[in-house]
């Protein structure tokens, strides 16, 4: 299979280079797992970080809430600011952006320079997962574009079972700069990586603004950002905060969070490939059933989360529902723009970063400095509990045509619009893109 691109005034160029395969999707799905690991290390280190600058962890809760709002702003305005640029070296400068960034928060004489370096991290998520998190497709065959998809959102369960637990053992051997220091060195290594492993990749399709707007009209696309945020809203509000309420609440040592993590970590593994088999054609049934195992969670936490043997259980459970959701909700954007997958990957990415960023917000500052834990939990479970409720009304109520919203996807992509009723005779009518199936 060839690739065409496009020239910097719009013209197709000749095929490119054939697909180059997995070793260019595994360099790119350690890409998004040193950017995760990065964005939540944060997680494990939450109260020596906030207690070594004389913070509390509500405050300490913004190295969380930053990078996810800078993120979603970074995102379009990036991506579209270098749309002509080769994709391979934009993901290239991105992770030095991010190495340095480690550094910094590594030699940070106070908090505020902490920030900064989160500040940094933020512009990187927007601008390398943007152009990362849809790639699968111009690196693998087709028949394959599906699997390289999963192994590339097994980045974001991978995060959490090796990084931030990682992250927590080497604070609690060394301290928290010495892990910031260490993720900086695993990013150097990843830069080299996915220069020699990633070809050369011209931009396909420039994504303008325009067409971002354009998608925003589609009634599917809508639908996934409304369940994106309940679904992320829900799982940061709480997850941000799940380290105190091991501690406060479970009443566990340092090392048993970083193995209860670790087992979080590997559900989440075994979840994002049970639900990328079936987020390829049923992703809003895959949203709804992780929002309801994870609303089933995090509200039974207070009560059986007292004791170790509950707190694992509910925890494993945890894990194995939102490692499907990353993976379920790209597909969901992707199926809503299927002729500009950057442009549906910017929207999943700063809908995804932007309620981050809120749940950490609405989880420390306004709820966990003012109440406790059990309390973060308890709400975050009502959000998820309310995304169930949406989709099941959505299913039933009179929006509920897919094919319609098929339709929309195609002002969404620029396209002449849905196509138009044919007049009776031999001429076949058009064939929409297949919807988002429940």
């Amino acid at each position: 299979m060839q690739t065409t691109t496009a020239s910097t005034d719009g013209r197709l160029l000749p095929p490119r280079s054939p697909l180059p395969g997995w070793p260019a999707v595994v360099s790119v799905m350690l890409g998004i797992f040193v950017i995760v690991t990065t964005e939540i290390l944060p997680i494990g280190l939450l109260t020596s970080i906030g207690s070594g600058f004389t913070v509390s962890d509500g405050t300490a809760g913004l190295m969380m809430t930053m990078p996810g709002f800078l993120a979603a702003v970074s995102a379009p305005l990036v991506t579209a600011a270098t749309a002509r640029f080769e994709r391979r070296l934009m993901l290239c400068l991105f992770m030095l952006l991010l190495a340095l960034a480690n550094f910094l928060a590594a030699v940070a004489p106070g908090y505020w320079l902490v920030l900064v370096s989160r500040v940094m991290v933020g512009i990187t998520i927007g601008g390398f997962w943007s152009i990362g998190a849809g790639l699968a497709e111009r690196l693998v065959p087709p028949a394959s574009v599906g699997r390289a998809t999963a192994v590339i959102f097994s980045a974001v369960p991978l995060g959490s079972v090796l990084g931030v637990p990682a992250g927590t053992l080497v604070g609690d051997l060394a301290d928290w700069r010495t892990a910031f220091f260490g993720m900086g060195v695993l990013k150097v290594a990843v830069l080299v990586m996915l220069f020699l492993c990633v070809p050369p990749l011209p931009p396909v399709r420039a994504t303008r603004l325009g067409v971002l707007g354009g998608m925003l009209r589609g009634g599917g696309t809508r639908f996934a950002l409304l369940l994106t945020f309940l679904v992320v809203l829900a799982h940061f509000g709480a997850y941000t905060y799940v380290t105190p309420f091991l501690e406060q609440v479970t009443r566990v040592s340092d090392g048993q969070i970083t193995v209860l993590l670790l087992l979080y970590g590997a559900a989440g593994i075994l979840g994002t490939f049970l639900g990328g088999a079936r987020a390829a054609r049923h992703p809003r049934a895959v949203l709804g059933l992780a929002a309801a195992l994870i609303a089933a969670a995090t509200l039974l936490l207070p009560v059986l989360g007292r004791g170790t043997a509950g707190a694992v259980t509910l925890l494993l459970v945890w894990g194995l529902a939102y490692g499907a959701v990353p993976v379920a909700s790209q597909t969901w954007f992707s199926k809503a723009a299927p002729h500009a997958p950057e442009a549906a990957s910017v929207l999943f990415t700063a809908s995804f970063q932007a309620t981050i960023s809120l749940g950490a917000l609405t989880g420390g500052l306004l709820l966990l400095d003012r109440t406790s834990p059990s309390t973060v939990m308890l709400l975050g479970g009502c959000t998820a509990a309310l995304m169930v409720v949406v989709v099941v009304a959505r299913r039933v109520g009179p929006d509920g045509d897919e094919r319609a919203c098929a339709a929309h996807g195609w002002a969404a992509i620029g396209g002449a619009g849905p196509p138009r009723a044919q007049p009776k005779g031999n001429r076949k009518p058009p064939t929409l893109p297949d919807p988002p199936a429940d």
